[in-house]
């Protein structure tokens, strides 16, 4: 690294100020840094090194620099170097001092006309305090504020109103400017709240020591109860000596509550002070925002940042101070305005400057060089980077940290809210140590209306609804335990929550982030970009994905009697009837029986037709053929009715109490390989989002679930999917459509449908939970999930469940015949068509029987009655006969 850097001075004194266009010539910046921060040039060096090996910033022309180091409160010394730096020629000032040199920049690049992109440098880490440059009302202010504003009053005021702190002492560092917070101590002071200062001195061990000798034991109790709520600005390394002194000489106990408030406090702090702290413990500190893909930690756009600043298990980037993060993007920004000038042909060449004569003209090129910087802007280490009219930079967002009380060494901490200038604070930082007693809390609770989870039970004009469910059961469980009190009201956009666009939420959600409830409860599922911005109890019941389908309808068969056989089955039947009666006759006309005396039955074809028909359906009848051919020919036709009848009447049983109408999805896999009944779920829900992610990963196994997006994303969405729950189930209820959605209120919907007219189908497989949502940091997260395991391990859960998914309903949950579970009882439906077929026969004989008596009076009209005619003859009589029998 020193060959470099002795490399790059030389190449500086080699440049020729007028017009060259040598790579290593027309892109030159200085840097002042300070003398204790050696880290910042090593930083500076690397990012330029960076910038260099880009060729897609700066093409083929190099960045070359000067550095030099001043004492950071030696104003004049400062200005001299920087006098040196524009005699060489640059096109920008970078500087990471201290506030008392940098006015003095300031007012020389103001002068020069030089841009002077300034970093304010705390020393020894410990808070910052506002510099105070005079910002000139005209355009001739050059310089521009990297790291963005302190806004350490203002965090700490907030995070105290929010605990409710009354009375706390503040203790600062030897070397801050106790200045800094003089407008939150004004402002506390105006509250009516007591305030403490205290100064650390950089010998902890002495002062602890003092106070015990100096101090009385009714004063050192006094001083012991001050110490329960403090606020420490100091380093982190002053701030994890002071914690182990008071620690190991018991002035603090478990019931304490410190805030710890420093802009450069980095992970490896944390994990040290937490482990030395007893009590609760909050830590504010600067954040910035990490790429979620690993992969892209290191990328920024289309530049590449060195592995040993960007990958967080690094040593250097773990010790790296914030400082040195914004003169790595300082560089960057400066190199993407060098890259605009070079493509808009606008370059002005830098000439060197004397800045110690009076008659010393500023450069002409630097109004257009700053606005080029002042307009541009960078993703960096820092996250954003760009600058608003008056020059600083308004991208800031402090992390709020903290523990839970204990006494124990070493707990863990968890992440409590944000802060930044624009939306304030972002979580809920209720300072109350909770038992299992909430005797006077009243919480607000929003809800979604869902069946069975959360419905209206009573709903009277001009009181409040009262509601019912199951979530409400699990709500009022912990009521009665706990003890306090809830007042609920249902979402006004009836949505569970999701992110929108501009990085709000919706819904449930919505409603805690914006502290107008305490917490949220209803059929809501566990996900993890909810539990980033809001607490979860641990869930309460299994989720998984359902289908709901309407159950086939049984189509009402008027001749359900025939359905056992087939219609070619029938039609052989008639004709085997008709061919054996034919058969018989014709055996008989052939061979003539004897027939007995006394018998009336005669061998007609009509006869034998009924005969045969007779014995077909078992009302037996008389026998009149006696010969040989003709008892074999009915032994024959017996045994053959005897086969058809018995297997009609077990087929017709089965066709009466059994429906064998089923529906081909049984399963998720069959509703995504189908594309006959379309399906679709509520848009924008955590069920779309689950399908989305799971269909749009490449390394998911299972198609599945791609199968499912294709058909729930046509129309980018809209056609298949609702906007509510009801309106889905109404949608399967009246059409052709599958509704995809949480599976147990589907299968609330399925067991107490009236017409039991649903089914569903879904993984057995709980891939997540319903839990109970609060705001961020809120204090009854673990007393809520604690009881709920309570309820679960001793069966006060499942009560509750089987109170609204009976293991007995009146419907079929999981089949997909059109049945109620009332027993197999047959209906008048089943046999409409036997009482058809009897009225037609009875309709048919009617006719037939006006027809014969018609018949038979017109012929009697014709033949003279004994009276009034000759006796007939013998064969005349014995032909009336024949006639007669036939």
């Amino acid at each position: 690294m020193d060959v470099l850097h002795a490399f790059i001075c030389m190449s500086v004194f080699w440049t020729v100020s007028w017009g060259r266009t040598r790579a290593d010539s027309i892109i030159h910046i200085g840097a002042i840094f300070d003398e204790s921060a050696k880290k910042d040039d090593e930083v500076f060096r690397m990012a330029v090194a960076d910038l260099n090996l880009n060729e897609d910033i700066l093409q083929t022309e190099k960045i070359t620099f000067s550095v030099t180091f001043v004492d950071g409160n030696n104003p004049f010394q400062a200005v001299q170097e920087a006098c040196d730096l524009m005699s060489q020629g640059i096109l920008a000032l970078v500087s990471s001092i201290g506030c008392a040199s940098a006015g003095s920049l300031q007012s020389l690049a103001d002068a020069m006309h030089i841009p002077h992109l300034f970093i304010q440098r705390s020393t020894a880490r410990t808070p910052r305090s506002g510099c105070g440059l005079q910002r000139s009302s005209g355009i001739d202010d050059y310089t521009l504020s990297v790291r963005p504003p302190v806004y350490l009053n203002d965090v700490i005021l907030r995070v105290v109103t929010e605990y409710a702190w009354q009375k706390f002492i503040v203790f600062y560092d030897n070397n801050y400017d106790i200045r800094g917070i003089q407008e939150f101590l004004d402002r506390v002071s105006q509250q009516g709240m007591d305030v403490a200062l205290q100064k650390v001195e950089n010998n902890i061990n002495r002062m602890i020591t003092g106070l015990f000798a100096t101090m009385r034991i009714e004063e050192l109790n006094r001083y012991r109860d001050t110490l329960r709520r403090a606020i420490l600005v100091m380093s982190p390394t002053t701030a994890k000596a002071f914690i182990t002194e008071v620690v190991e000489t018991n002035l603090v106990a478990f019931d304490c509550h410190w805030i710890i408030i420093n802009e450069e406090i980095n992970d490896l702090d944390v994990q040290e002070l937490v482990r030395r702290s007893i009590g609760r413990l909050t830590i504010i500190r600067q954040t910035f925002p990490v790429p979620h893909n690993s992969s892209q930690r290191c990328f920024r756009g289309n530049h590449r940042i060195s592995t040993s600043l960007c990958d967080p298990k690094d040593p250097f980037s773990q010790n790296m101070e914030i400082t040195n993060m914004y003169i790595y993007d300082t560089v960057l920004l400066l190199a993407n305005a060098f890259h605009k000038k070079l493509e808009d042909r606008k370059w002005h060449s830098m000439a060197s400057l004397t800045c110690i004569r009076k008659n010393s003209k500023p450069w002409q090129g630097g109004r257009s060089m700053l606005e080029t910087v002042k307009k541009g802007g960078v993703s960096g280490l820092t996250g954003a980077l760009d600058f608003s009219e008056d020059g600083g930079n308004p991208n800031i967002y402090f992390e709020i940290l903290g523990t839970n009380y204990g006494e124990e060494l070493g707990r863990g901490i968890r992440k409590l809210g944000f802060w930044n200038p624009v939306t304030g604070l972002n979580g809920s930082l209720t300072d109350r140590k909770l038992e299992n007693n909430m005797r006077g809390v009243v919480l607000r609770v929003a809800t979604v209306l869902e069946e069975p989870f959360v419905m209206v039970s009573e709903n009277v004009l001009g009181k409040p609804k009262k509601y019912q469910g199951f979530s409400i059961d699990v709500l009022d469980a912990l009521s009665s335990y706990l003890g306090f009190k809830y007042e609920i009201y249902v979402a006004s956009d009836h949505k569970y929550g999701s992110p929108q666009a501009d990085g709000s939420w919706n819904g449930l959600i919505g409603e805690l982030l914006l502290k107008r409830a305490d917490m949220g409860i209803s059929a809501l599922t566990i996900t993890p970009d909810r539990e980033n911005v809001v607490d979860f109890t641990t869930r309460y019941m299994d989720y998984s994905v359902g289908v709901l389908l309407r159950k086939a309808e049984k189509t009402v068969d008027m001749f359900a009697c025939l359905a056992p056989f087939d219609l070619s089955l029938w039609a052989c039947i008639a004709g085997t009837v008709l061919l054996v009666g034919l058969l018989v006759y014709l055996l008989n006309w052939l061979n003539p029986p004897r027939l007995q005396m006394g018998s009336m039955t005669s061998t007609t074809l009509y006869n034998s037709m009924w005969f045969v028909y007779g014995s077909f359906v078992q009302q037996g009848g008389e026998v009149p053929y006696t010969t040989l051919a003709t008892r074999m020919m009915m032994g024959a036709w017996w045994l053959f009715a005897l086969i058809v009848i018995s297997s009609y009447t077990a087929n017709l049983a089965a066709f009466l109490t059994i429906s064998r109408i089923e529906s081909s999805i049984q399963s998720l896999q069959d509703l995504s390989r189908q594309t006959d009944i379309p399906y679709g779920t509520v848009f924008d829900s955590a069920v779309y989002e689950h399908v989305r992610v799971k269909g749009m990963n490449p390394f998911e196994r299972d198609s599945m679930y791609s199968q499912m997006w294709r058909m729930i994303n046509r129309s980018n969405g809209s056609e298949n999917n609702v906007q509510e729950s009801l309106e889905g189930i109404q949608k399967v209820k009246h059409g052709n459509y599958a509704f995809v959605w949480d599976a147990a209120v589907l299968e609330y919907i399925a067991i107490n449908d009236q017409d039991c007219s649903f089914y569903t189908v879904g993984n057995t497989i709980a891939d997540r939970g319903y839990g109970i949502a609060l705001q961020h940091g809120s204090p009854y997260r673990d007393i809520f999930s604690q009881r709920i395991l309570e309820l679960q391990q001793n069966g006060d859960m499942d009560i509750l469940k089987h109170k609204w998914w009976p293991r007995n309903g009146q419907c079929e949950l999981h089949s997909s015949m059109d049945t109620k579970q009332k027993g197999s009882s047959l209906d008048i439906k089943s046999f409409s068509g036997v009482f058809c077929i009897l009225a037609a026969g009875i309709v048919l004989s009617c006719f037939i029987a006006m027809v014969e008596t018609w018949w038979n009076k017109k012929k009697g009209s014709r033949v003279p009655s004994k009276e009034e005619g000759l006796p007939l003859r013998p064969m005349e009589h014995k032909e009336e006969m024949c006639e007669l029998l036939a």
